[in-house]
């Protein structure tokens, strides 16, 4: 497989799909990964097919599918956009196939719904980014973003995003080279919320928008910080 820009971790769910197209339609080559090839290839053929119906949305470049290994080995920037439940087992598989350089990219929340509620289950290391950062290498950076984007909005591509995502992490250099990333893609701003302390109240941020899309029957609010230029 070609080396890509942004590779998805098991990447053929509702979140991961969004991304996928979002960047491609920015011109960011992407690769989305599953344990079965077939798979992937199956939902790439979809999303292309998809992201070339919006005439006049960018510079698209063609996703492309392949195994999780090789899309992890493949990829500057590798994201995680699993449930989380699955998201500790999912690191463990895939730790080792990370190329010098590449930055891992967190977007899983660990949320846990009931009727009419939805909280977040806080891991003994604080947050659900704390606990995966004690799995992934040391010498991989750790960064987290995109966690209080409403999957319904990021597959809505006929629609601009016109809202933040929260950026954090400890390795400063990888997280202006991921902001620089993300601004790639149109009406999404990242904002720099600090190091991988700010996770947990990030990840309280994505129940609250759940909360918030419930009680108002909407599956589009998301956030935006006003006073920055």
């Amino acid at each position: 497989m070609a080396e890509t820009e942004i590779g998805f971790i098991s990447g053929t769910g509702p979140q991961g799909r969004g991304l996928a197209m979002r960047f491609a339609l920015a011109g960011v080559r992407v690769a989305v990964g599953s344990r079965q090839a077939e798979r992937a290839q199956a939902t790439v053929d979809e999303l292309n097919g998809l992201a070339a119906a919006q005439v006049g949305q960018g510079n698209l470049q063609p996703i492309v599918a392949g195994e999780n290994h090789a899309v992890v080995s493949g990829s500057r920037f590798v994201m995680l956009t699993v449930p989380f439940e699955h998201a500790a087992d999912t690191v463990r598989g895939y730790k080792d196939s990370f190329r010098e350089g590449s930055v891992f990219v967190d977007v899983t929340v660990p949320l846990q719904f009931g009727k009419g509620d939805v909280q977040v289950v806080v891991p003994s290391q604080g947050s659900g980014s704390r606990q995966l950062r004690g799995i992934l290498p040391e010498s991989v950076p750790f960064t987290g973003a995109f966690k209080t984007l409403p999957a319904h909005v990021l597959e809505d591509i006929a629609s601009p995003m016109d809202c933040d995502t929260f950026v954090f992490g400890d390795n400063r250099e990888a997280k202006q080279q991921l902001m620089e990333l993300i601004r790639r893609v149109p009406s999404l701003r990242p904002l720099d919320v600090g190091g991988i302390s700010a996770a947990a109240t990030v990840e309280g941020m994505t129940a609250l928008v759940i909360r918030i899309n419930r009680k108002q029957k909407s599956q589009a609010a998301r956030f935006r910080v006003a006073g920055i230029p």
